[in-house]
């Protein structure tokens, strides 16, 4: 099941050309994680924070084409693989039909002591819902 958050690049994005700078998609990316995990697994980052977290383990982008001020992305977020303490992620950022950027990530669950732990089961029940495939 895809998730989607729309984007407008706004000025604060932009360099002095008025072109995303490129760090920016990666608060973008995040941004889209951090609007899945309270939207549709019902689980905020300011509530996670508290006990836990998911770190970004990995992650690789590969930018198509450039975005401008004003632009209105819409940027999706898959799943594509869910395992004991870890969820692969596909985030796109798609304007009118052009793709912007492709990103794969991998998120690890950790614990207070940022130790990799399993996802608590309702968590691990809501990501399976969003996966494409789960390991064993």
């Amino acid at each position: 099941m895809t998730f989607a958050m729309p984007q407008k690049v706004q000025f604060k994005h932009c360099d002095p050309a008025g072109i995303v700078f490129y760090p920016r998609y990666f608060e973008m990316i995040n941004d889209c994680v951090e609007a899945f995990f309270d939207e549709a697994l019902e689980y905020p980052f300011e509530e996670m924070h508290r006990k836990c977290g998911v770190p970004t383990a990995q992650i690789a982008v590969t930018f198509s084409a450039p975005s401008y001020h004003g632009d209105r992305l819409k940027i999706t977020l898959d799943c594509t693989a869910l395992g004991r303490t870890s969820v692969d992620l596909r985030i796109e950022a798609i304007c009118e039909e052009e793709r912007r950027f492709l990103a794969t990530s991998t998120l690890v669950h950790i614990d207070e002591n940022g130790r990799p732990t399993p996802w608590p089961d309702p968590l691990r029940a809501r990501l399976a819902q969003h996966v494409s495939k789960i390991a064993a």
